[in-house]
């Protein structure tokens, strides 16, 4: 019999599965997905014993669950409808053999084609005329971001008719009409009053908990990747909700699955513990229910470590079918997804590198990344995931290190990578990413927009869009594309340090420094936050706060960057010997950084014992701040940098001209005024030179910057005859 053609009623109870709804004295029971289909199954064979591997059968479509998965689903069942086991009255417990359903069971059959409300009135005005279901807003059937093809369409309506049964009700009169909308307000007030609710629940939703890390601190990039790949893999599931990545700190604070499940509004948890010793693998895995504590499922896995992708699979595979029940389409997938390479040494490589390129902008991450990721394509000369990480971290060196060569070493990475695999996400975001640096925005937008369709890319995607449509001027859709990743990925502190260095670019040093404390918060151990936090703090006039936020990034890790910035720190507060220290530590590290050498030039030239040397320093800074404009035209700050160590050179010529070249690009004004207004001080025009530092001020450059600057200072820039100097 089609179950779904019937009503079946027993005591005080009736089950529709057509609407996937069961009601008792007229209310809405809360059943998850496998106990419904366990109870349907219960119902169809009334009064006959149902062994235990055909319900099994029926519902999980395996017999490979955990016998506790059947026991805990009849438990919950029995709960639900009011019955005892000790002494049943609806379903019987058949030891050594399965259960039984012992009330008597009317099944009536549906009436052309509809069904009515449980409880209803079967009147044609009430039964005959159904009412179209209007879409939920925001559940649209979308596969992994793309619009999901019929069949997975179907999948996914089956998963909503989980969470909101549909309703059909004749409309009778404009009484009725009037009566409903009360109905329906008093109904949402009460949801929004009762929060923890089926309806901000959806049945077949599921949060991947970081898996824990059993193995030792060394494995913990290995651990973190397969949660993320778990993650993913579920994301591209139909029909499925998947929460977005959360951190260690989250899930500490968080509690118990209840209060996860509360918190981040999802049915279930998949948890799991990592251990890897050797070529041994070991990975326990649990699924939860929320609203119970229950556990759903688990198993443990004892493998060779060859076996991963084989285990990840499983995994998922319990996970979707627990869920939304057997979707043959989907194992394939899941096994495609979840095998990114045939080589497990070469995916360790990966993941590795992947851990390293996630850090926020740190060069040395970054070389080690790439170096991880040679290593996996040395091992799988055509894993494309790696080739793209390598575009990825050669482009960032680029940007951070102001390298020509490494903004070759990226186009070179990304047109392998593009050879090797164009379908694939993450070359798509690669290759956004070149295209944005190179200056080509509308085909940056095309591949970001092409990645933003796959779960595993889609916060990288928006970013990168909120990053072309600032290049574009365009705030507004800026805005839409960086709301459009937090809530993808509210607690990922990548995004929130995102937003706060567009807010630097735009020269809005107080919702930068916010953003960055936020993702600070979320990530307290992330060493590169922390050096974005202090150079932010600096550049607002906090230098106190700013020391504290480098020497924090240092003691976890030191970073040429970090070292950098604290050694101009020491510099403005007249420290030059220590400023001249920390400058070579910076440089021993990462020695192509034009800024650094700067800054040491700067530092060298302050003492009389050293001015010898900044000549030197202020030739390595122009040749390699001009190999970085040649390439990357459009950054003002680098062409009025390379101004400056021009006019330091005796260049004066060259010096004006990129001089008014940075000018007439009008981005990152604040910072270009304070290099342009030394550059004109030092070519001894002083008028300009007071322009630019009164725009300066005007555009929120701290009095402390400005006022540090000795040239400034003996030029006599500063005193109350110039008209520049501002009370405190």
């Amino acid at each position: 019999m089609d179950v779904a053609g019937v009503t079946y009623s027993f005591g005080d109870i009736k089950v529709d599965p057509g609407a996937r709804r069961v009601v008792r004295n007229g209310v809405d029971l809360e059943l998850e997905p496998k106990a419904f289909a366990v109870l349907v199954a219960l119902l169809e064979s009334a009064g006959k014993a149902l062994a235990r591997d055909d319900l099994l059968d029926q519902v999980w479509g395996h017999r490979h669950v955990t016998p506790g998965v059947l026991n805990r689903v009849v438990g919950h069942l029995r709960k639900a409808l009011g019955d005892d086991a000790e002494n049943p009255r609806y379903i019987q417990t058949l030891h050594g053999v399965g259960y039984r359903f012992l009330a008597e069971v009317e099944r009536i059959p549906a009436r052309s084609g509809h069904f009515a409300p449980l409880g209803a009135s079967t009147s044609p005005s009430a039964a005959d005329q159904p009412l179209p279901t209007a879409p939920d807003a925001g559940a649209s059937v979308v596969a992994g971001g793309r619009r999901a093809t019929d069949k997975a369409a179907a999948s996914a309506a089956a998963a909503e008719d989980l969470i909101a049964p549909r309703r059909r009700i004749g409309l009778t009169s404009s009484l009725l009409v009037l009566g409903l909308g009360v109905l329906i307000a008093g109904l949402v007030v009460f949801l929004i009053q009762r929060g923890d609710s089926q309806s901000t629940r959806p049945a077949a939703s599921i949060a991947v908990l970081p898996f824990t890390n059993l193995g030792g601190a060394d494995n913990g990039y290995f651990v973190d990747g397969l949660t993320e790949e778990m993650r993913s893999a579920l994301s591209s599931v139909a029909g499925l909700k998947v929460a977005a990545s959360i951190t260690p700190a989250v899930r500490e604070a968080s509690g118990d699955a209840k209060a996860l499940g509360a918190k981040l509004g999802v049915a279930t948890v998949l948890e799991a513990s990592v251990r890897r010793e050797g070529d041994a693998l070991r990975i326990s895995a649990r699924l939860s229910d929320t609203r119970t504590g229950f556990t759903v499922w688990s198993e443990t896995f004892d493998r060779r470590l060859l076996d991963v992708f084989d285990t990840q699979s499983r995994i998922a595979n319990e996970v979707v079918e627990s869920l939304l029940g057997v979707l043959p389409a989907e194992r394939d997938a899941l096994r495609k997804r979840l095998s990114p390479t045939k080589n497990v040494e070469a995916f360790d490589d990966y993941l590795e590198g992947l851990q390293l390129l996630r850090q926020a902008k740190a060069a040395d991450s970054d070389q080690q990344a790439i170096a991880r990721f040679d290593h996996a394509l040395q091992k799988d000369s055509g894993f494309a995931r790696a080739q793209a990480g390598i575009c990825l971290a050669e482009i960032r060196n680029f940007e951070n290190l102001h390298s020509a060569t490494a903004y070759e070493n990226a186009r070179i990475a990304c047109q392998r990578a593009l050879n090797m695999d164009s379908s694939l996400a993450e070359v798509s975001i690669a290759l956004g990413d070149l295209y944005r640096v190179q200056g080509q925005l509308d085909q940056a937008i095309v591949e970001f927009k092409h990645a933003a369709s796959d779960p595993a890319t889609a916060v990288e995607s928006n970013i990168g869009l909120a990053k072309i449509y600032a290049l574009k001027k365009q705030p507004e859709q800026v805005k839409e594309y960086f709301a459009k990743a937090l809530a993808i990925s509210p607690n990922d502190p990548l995004v929130h340090a995102a937003i706060g260095y567009q807010h630097y670019l735009d020269g809005q040093l107080k919702p930068a420094i916010g953003a960055y404390r936020k993702a600070v918060e979320l990530a307290p151990d992330n060493a590169d936050l922390w050096i974005a936090l202090g150079g932010l703090l600096g550049a607002s006039g906090n230098t106190a706060d700013a020391e504290q936020a480098l020497q924090r990034s240092i003691a976890i890790e030191p970073r040429y960057s970090a070292l950098t910035d604290l050694g101009f720190i020491r510099f403005q507060a007249g420290d030059f010997a220590e400023s001249v220290k920390l400058q070579r530590r910076a440089l021993a590290l990462n020695p192509t950084d034009f800024m650094a050498w700067a800054n040491l030039g700067m530092a060298l030239n302050a003492q009389a014992t050293t001015q010898h040397e900044a000549h030197e320093a202020f030739e390595q800074a122009a040749t390699r701040a001009q190999q970085y404009v040649d390439i990357n035209s459009d950054d003002a700050r680098a062409i009025a940098a390379l101004g400056l160590y021009r006019a330091i050179l005796g260049d004066k010529e060259l010096a004006l001209a990129l001089v008014h070249r940075a000018e007439r690009l009008q981005v990152h004004e604040a910072e270009v005024a304070m290099f342009n207004a030394e550059t004109f001080a030092r070519l001894g025009d002083i008028k300009a030179a007071r322009e630019r530092i009164a725009r300066a001020r005007q555009l929120g450059v701290p009095e402390s910057a400005i006022s540090s600057n000795a040239v400034f200072r003996r030029l006599g820039l500063l005193d109350s005859k110039g008209g520049e100097q501002q009370s405190q």
